[in-house]
């Protein structure tokens, strides 16, 4: 009797994890998107104490960075450990000098990679094979898989195949496509993958690890005589691994019953027309041939596989011989080459064969670019045109160098069975959890065969999501997003103005619509589109008020659990009875780590899923007119490239579009144009109870509550009653009037401004109250931002907080979280030097919502003046930035010596010769320079338009005349991990640099994992077993210079200690850092992301943060540099703190022993911090040793 199959239904991410656990002894790791996954379910296995095939957990070693972490890999390798890594992009770029090092020693590894584009124009941090294509050359093998089931079936190839051959291997398979697909697939366990170790091979890398009993030397340095021949003599081992490899699969194969080789062919026997590819486009490629197929076209597909070594000869043994014409799809693009390297590779493997068939090469999906059966037709069409075009592109419309293939209508393939379902959701409002756990209930209760993918824009939570699902009788190989649905939800009543989301739902299907109307009321409040489409394909409509559900029960804004309750029930895909069975025990799995309370209330939200109701379609919809267009004067780049962007058009964009910004370039200020309105409720301005301290807008994280003072005239025009405006308070201030003024439509509902409101004898002056009353505010914001002119002039924007706030923000309506910790610190600095500033930015959450197409939040003054933004890297932030200040300085130095040129000009004008002096003297200092420069343009101008050549050139670089703001911003993974011994040389450097560290504790962006910054005993990923050693003290070690002015700071917990902090930190004319604590989602705060600066608060007043300033320009007077502006914390609260955010609360529902133990070390920590700062503000200055 054959052994029983275990389904399991998973991400490629988790198959992959789950292979490479079987196999390793040791995992060194560093997070990086869409890898990270994988690391993380290994570190939570072996916390969990899941045995490898040796009977072991997996030591996890979380390392600085993803060169490190190939260093530490390179390290356990030769001390005989077997090794495991997971990277992508980037990541994989810096591990290429340890992967030749790895190869050329011969040490058995594997390097699982969700590939991912590379950074080119721009950042994405999507799925291409870009990066797996950047080491081709290394030495690795290259094993490639095209589906979730491939991952858990070769993934193992991969492991047995190094051990046996000593070649080390690059295992990948798509990143997003298939490492975030979930599949039902079936499972592969330690017994059925242990008995294929080669024994005596794993027995031979024992004995050949550094071992100081029996001493060798590796690592040598060789001259001209011998490195050539020494580094042939490893061919044979390459030549060795086409067989290995295949041997495995037909192991792999006696197993499974699936049959794998080097490259598999499918289609007819005597194909003619045939595409080479790998990875997941394949499985959307057996689709589009069995559609052909079924029309008697003779067409096929080999799938690579085992791409390095690349064996010719296995490759043209699956080509049928019949084939007479080949197209070769590259995922990649290598600019200046005569072709992508798959291309290359086939045609190099046809070269001196006789009846060769002609080969022409195309690319696709760059950037995850969805890749449809359509587009597969286009590529067999092309194949049968007298002369087939060459270096095509598919998925794209190229009108300027017109590489791409004609596409087709899409049609609907994957079989009658198959039922798909699409749900629109808000990033962070649980819609995609719920969809994960809605895919696992169909596969884990059903026979059916289930997919899940989702897709996202660049913003964090508050973004759109769209989750894609898909069930049916029979397997699923759409590699694809769901275009043509049978079910459709949309979870935001406010995307039916902003997405089409009725596109492609079938004719006879269902909607789904989460809404605050009812009945007559919801009929006409719904856009003519969508009640067209509804009459037009008789769809059955429902709705549903999950958000108040979701209020009533206690769950926020967290409508997920209701819209996944109404669903099951809806659709009845599982029986109902099953369903709610199902749903409350993911839920327990789910939220359980957050307490009973959290439970129960979404036990009651699957309960009250049942509360929809039906609006009946009228027929006579079906003849609407289409809704008004309404006009606009908004610039020709907003309205023909970020609109069609942010409603999700951005694939029918042709390249025509970026000519003329084909350097990744971008307009800044195009955030506000988004006007999403997706805030359930809003703040409420009361007059009445307000003292005018602007504290609401000083603590916003999207800039969407602002202080405006307005004149006589002003006022007059105002679409507001007069009586609103209260006389401004303070000095320069009289005559005008205050408002303070809610911009709805691009408020992300934290409720940060109503919690530090002090209001006025216990009534605050802000209210949260629905959107839907508030709309008229909208017209008052657009007249305030549009009419009322910047009165900034006429206070110090630097003397206090209340001050800062008339300066107006040049960061505004980021993507960043609702309630974000971090932007309130980037929207203040540019309050304060925007017109001015210079900004490198690290690749991490800050990089992601300060610049991802189409939105840019940093924007302009009403003189076009603003910061000018850029983001290289995640690990050379800090050098970056230098480099532009190195710049910078060159520049400033050519323009002093024009200026000295036309000091010494005997034809200039006494005027101009006493603006270039007076600019010499007054060049270092920012508000001085503006008014000299001033001064000087026009006198420059009129004598450049005399035929002056040094004017002319002083003209050209009139835009370093004004001393720069040189801002480096990036997080604490950058900062203490990836990044930090760039930071550190640049602070040595002693250049006038500012360094903006927002600490959040954990790697943001990627979701939350471990770094130097995580303080001892919380949960993170990477560190699923509570951190065991204390976090970093980066603002001390910075201090030990002496000439760096380092400060740590907490807007919440002190508002005017921030601002100085800044302040202080910008006129200082050195390197500064200053660390700012920033509540992040990722800590799981129970008071919810509305009390993020509470939080900050609460930090400092327990001693869970400190804050202080080191200022080295105090010791030139004789005083302590070292000021400690925190009081004595209030220790007993310090427990309670942690407990009050899930990251470590979580401890103690899994790890009881531990967390007592733990807890008192992370407060032990912070006792032993403070103590250290308080001794070192009671240190004397300026006091002379005693002589001896």
């Amino acid at each position: 009797m054959g052994k029983e199959k275990k389904f399991l239904t998973c991400d490629g991410n988790q198959a992959a994890a789950h292979i490479s656990y079987m196999f390793s002894e040791v995992a060194a790791i560093y997070p990086i998107t869409p890898s990270s996954t994988m690391a993380e379910y290994v570190d939570e296995w072996a916390a969990a104490g899941r045995k490898n095939i040796f009977g072991e957990t997996v030591l996890v070693q979380e390392m600085q960075s993803e060169a490190g972490a190939a260093g530490a890999v390179h390290g356990s390798l030769q001390a005989g450990a077997l090794t495991s890594t997971y990277t992508a992009s980037q990541g994989l770029l810096l591990m290429i000098p340890n992967m030749y090092k790895i190869a050329g020693e011969l040490l058995p590894c594997v390097f699982h990679v969700s590939a991912r584009t590379l950074a080119s124009h721009a950042l994405c941090i999507f799925g291409d094979h870009q990066d797996v294509m950047s080491v081709r050359q290394t030495g690795f093998a290259m094993l490639a898989e095209g589906s979730v089931q491939e991952v858990m079936d070769l993934a193992g190839v991969a492991h047995l195949a190094t051990i046996k051959s000593r070649v080390p291997f690059v295992n990948f398979f798509d990143g997003f496509r298939t490492s975030h697909e979930i599949q039902k697939i079936e499972m592969l366990d330690n017994d059925d993958l242990a008995p294929l170790v080669d024994r005596q091979a794993l027995a031979e890398f024992r004995q050949r690890a550094l071992n100081p009993e029996n001493p060798v030397a590796r690592g040598m340095a060789e001259n001209p005589d011998v490195f050539f021949q020494h580094r042939e003599s490893s061919n044979t081992y390459y030549n060795n691994v086409p067989a290995i490899v295949e041997e495995y699969m037909a192991e792999i194969s006696k197993i499974t019953g699936r049959k794998y080789g080097l490259f598999d062919y499918y289609g007819a026997e005597d194909a003619e027309r045939v595409i080479i590819a790998m990875g997941s486009v394949t499985e959307a490629i057996r689709e589009s041939i069995d559609y052909l197929m079924a029309k008697g076209e003779k067409v096929g597909l080999v799938s690579v596989h085992l791409y390095r070594p690349f064996s010719a000869k296995h490759f043209l043994a699956a080509v049928p011989k019949t084939a007479k014409r080949i197209a070769v799809l590259d995922r990649t693009k290598e600019p200046g080459a005569n072709g992508e390297p798959l291309y290359l590779d086939v045609k190099d493997c046809f070269y001196g064969v006789e009846g060769a068939p002609v080969v022409v090469g195309g690319r696709y999906g760059l950037g995850s670019k969805d890749t449809t059966p359509a587009q597969i037709l286009a590529v067999y069409e092309n194949l049968a045109l007298p002369e087939p075009k060459n270096q095509f592109t598919i998925g794209i419309v190229d009108d300027v160098t017109f590489t791409s293939l004609p596409t087709g209508e899409e049609i609907a393939m994957g079989g009658k069975s198959i039922f798909a379902a699409k749900f629109y959701g808000l990033g962070a409002d649980g819609t995609v959890g719920a969809n994960k756990n809605s895919v696992k209930i169909i596969g884990d209760n059903t026979d059916k065969f289930c997919q899940a993918y989702f897709s996202y824009d660049s913003k964090k939570s508050g973004g759109f999501t769209c989750s894609h699902l898909r069930f049916g009788d029979e397997p699923i190989r759409s590699t694809y997003l769901v275009n043509t649905p049978n079910f459709v939800a949309c979870h935001v009543q406010a995307y039916l103005n902003m997405y089409d989301v009725m596109r492609g739902l079938q004719p006879g299907g269902t909607f789904l619509l989460n809404t605050i109307w009812e009945g007559e009321e919801l009929a006409k409040n719904l856009p003519n589109k969508v009640k067209k489409y509804l009459a037009k394909n008789n769809i059955t409509l429902y709705y549903i008020n999950a958000s108040k559900i979701a209020r009533e029960i206690g769950l926020g804004n967290r409508t997920n659990t209701i819209l996944q309750s109404a669903f099951f029930r809806i659709t009845e895909v599982i029986p109902v009875e099953l369903a709610v069975e199902q749903m409350k025990k993911f839920i327990v799995k789910s939220y359980g780590k957050k307490g009973e309370d959290v439970v129960n209330k979404n036990f009651a939200a699957v309960d009250r899923g049942d509360e929809y109701k039906t609006l009946a379609v009228d027929p006579a919809w079906a003849d609407l007119c289409d809704d008004e267009v309404v006009a606009n004067n908004d610039p020709e780049f907003i309205n023909n490239v970020v609109r069609p962007i942010n409603a999700q058009d951005g694939d029918l964009l042709p390249v025509s579009t970026f000519v003329g910004i084909e350097d990744g370039t971008w307009q800044q200020g195009t955030a506000k144009y988004e006007k999403r309105g997706v805030a359930a409720f809003v703040p409420e301005w009361n007059a009445e109870n307000c003292i005018q301290c602007n504290k609401c807008a000083y603590v916003c994280p999207h800039a969407s509550i602002r202080p405006f003072l307005l004149n006589e005239e002003e006022l007059s025009n105002a679409p507001f009653d007069a009586s609103r405006a209260l006389p401004a308070i303070g000095k320069g201030l009289e005559g005008l009037k205050f408002v303070q003024q809610v911009d709805v439509m691009d408020c992300l509902a934290c409720s940060n401004c109503v919690d530090v409101c002090p209001g006025k004898k216990g009534e605050k002056a802000l209210v949260m109250k629905p959107l839907e009353t508030q709309l008229s505010e909208d017209a008052n914001w657009n007249y305030c931002v549009e009419k009322v002119t910047s009165k900034q002039h006429l206070v110090d924007v630097k003397a206090n907080v209340k001050n800062s706030q008339f300066a107006t923000p040049m960061f505004e309506f980021s993507g960043a979280c609702s309630g974000c910790g971090e932007t309130p610190y980037v929207k203040l600095i540019t309050q304060l030097y925007g017109d001015r500033q210079m900004v490198a930015n690290a690749t991490g959450c800050s990089s992601i919502y300060s610049g991802s197409v189409p939105s840019t939040p940093y924007c302009t003054n009403e003189k076009g003046q603003g910061p000018a933004w850029a983001n290289s890297l995640f690990e050379d932030f800090c050098e970056f930035g230098m480099g532009m200040v190195i710049a910078n300085e060159k520049m400033r130095a050519r323009l002093e010596a024009l200026m000295t040129e036309i000091i010494n000009c005997a034809d200039a004008t006494a005027e101009l010769k006493a603006a270039a002096q007076r600019w010499m003297e007054v060049k270092e200092d920012a508000d001085q320079s503006r008014e000299v420069a001033n001064e000087l343009l026009p006198l420059v101008e009129a004598c450049a338009a005399n035929g002056c050549a040094t004017c002319a050139q002083v003209l050209e670089m009139s835009h370093f005349l004004v001393k720069r703001s040189q801002w480096i911003i990036g997080g604490d993974g950058a900062s203490y991990d990836i990044g930090f011994g760039g930071l550190d040389h640049v602070i040595a450097s002693g250049k006038n640099v500012n360094i903006l560290v927002l600490d959040t504790e954990v790697y943001s962006n990627t979701g939350g994992q471990a770094s130097k910054s995580t303080p001892i005993g919380a949960i993170a990923k990477f560190a699923a077993a509570g951190k065991r050693v204390r976090k970093k003290d980066l603002g001390l070690i910075a201090t030990t210079y002496g000439y760096v002015y380092a400060a740590q700071v907490a807007m919440g917990a002190d508002n005017a200690q921030t601002l100085k902090a800044i302040r202080e930190a910008e006129a200082y004319d050195g390197p500064s850092i200053i660390i700012a604590y920033a509540p992040c989602i990722n800590h799981g705060l129970k008071a919810g992301m509305g009390k993020t600066q509470e939080e900050e608060r609460l930090a400092v007043e327990c001693g869970y943060w400190h804050l202080w300033r080191y200022n080295p320009a105090l010791e030139a007077e004789g005083k302590n540099p070292f000021i400690l502006d925190s009081k004595e914390p209030q220790w007993d609260k310090f427990q309670a703190f942690l407990k009050g955010e899930v990251r470590y609360a979580s401890v103690m529902k899994q790890y009881p022993a531990e967390a007592e133990e733990l807890f008192k070390a992370a407060q032990d920590n912070a006792m032993w911090r403070y103590n250290n700062y308080r001794r070192l503000a009671q240190q004397q200055w300026g006091v002379a040793p005693e002589e001896k």
